[in-house]
């Protein structure tokens, strides 16, 4: 066991700034599918800098802690991501200079055998104001690491969907290069790049980024509900469940309940939920 309790909840990331431009915000839109049809004149405002629009979900990429998972002992080899959420204080500028703090907001251990549930709690703030952008949080499964101990508690229950059939449905295609783009605003874990990385843990090629099948999904909701206005989503969440690959189409299920919306991603003619339990919240 390389880490207990205590220790890694008095664990704490460097502070991390990031000094940013244009050329990263459409970088990134692209890397999570924007710009597939390039005369969508709505996915054109978020990759051309002519009057540019900013996913909210960029602050996921923002000013980055480095290998915080490795620096804070827990197994890295074993380590798979299991949820996200992200809630928006404020507009995320197209440009800028943004710092970030990463604490151990909780951790929930399942017992010796059974790894641990690890909840990373990221904010990120402009940096010449102060002003807080966005609170980020991570659960990540530690699974080489039950039995640090901790007080005994049980995980929150993952956000249910209704009952009844979707109120609508966006389908989205990506690129066979995808995680070659998106890997260029910070994730450069060789999973998604190298095909013996890939092989060396199970798949027969790279895999695509969590996070941006979670683009995705988010781009599927901003055409669907928002109409394309990112200042609409207050926050998003919602559950890893299966691995994709780049130039798969992602069918995203939507209801509509007031202010929040449930949604799910799965991958159009195969049988993979992408993102379950999904939830955003109106503003």
């Amino acid at each position: 066991m390389a880490v207990d309790y205590d220790t890694l909840m008095a664990f704490r990331a460097p502070d991390a700034t990031q000094r940013y431009t244009v050329r990263d915000t459409m970088l990134y839109a692209l890397g999570i599918g924007f710009g597939a049809d390039s005369n969508d004149a709505d996915q054109l405002r978020f990759v051309y800098e002519k009057d540019l629009r900013v996913v909210p979900t960029q602050a996921f990429v923002l000013a980055l802690p480095g290998p915080w998972v490795r620096d804070s002992g827990i197994d890295y080899a074993r380590v798979v991501h299991g949820e996200q959420y992200g809630e928006f204080h404020a507009p995320i500028p197209a440009e800028g200079e943004v710092a970030a703090s990463l604490r151990i907001a909780d951790v929930i251990d399942k017992g010796e055998g059974k790894g641990a549930l690890v909840i990373a709690e990221r904010v990120l703030s402009d940096k010449a104001t102060g002003a807080r952008l966005a609170t980020i949080r991570q659960t990540i499964f530690a699974r080489g690491d039950g039995g640090i101990g901790g007080p005994q508690k049980r995980q929150e229950a993952p956000h249910p969907l209704p009952e009844r059939a979707p109120d609508g449905t966006v389908s989205l295609p990506t690129v066979p290069q995808q995680a070659l783009i998106y890997r260029l605003s910070g994730d450069y874990n060789p999973l998604h790049a190298d095909p013996d990385a890939a092989k060396g843990v199970g798949f027969d090629r790279p895999i695509l980024h969590g996070l941006s099948t979670f683009g995705v999904a988010t781009h599927a909701l901003l055409k669907a509900v928002c109409g394309y206005e990112p200042g609409r989503i207050a926050s998003i969440g919602g559950r890893f469940t299966a691995p994709v690959f780049p130039g798969e189409t992602f069918v995203t299920d939507y209801w509509v309940d007031g202010e929040v919306v449930s949604f799910r991603t799965r991958v159009a003619n195969r049988d993979a939920v992408a993102i379950g339990n999904g939830r955003m919240v109106l503003r």
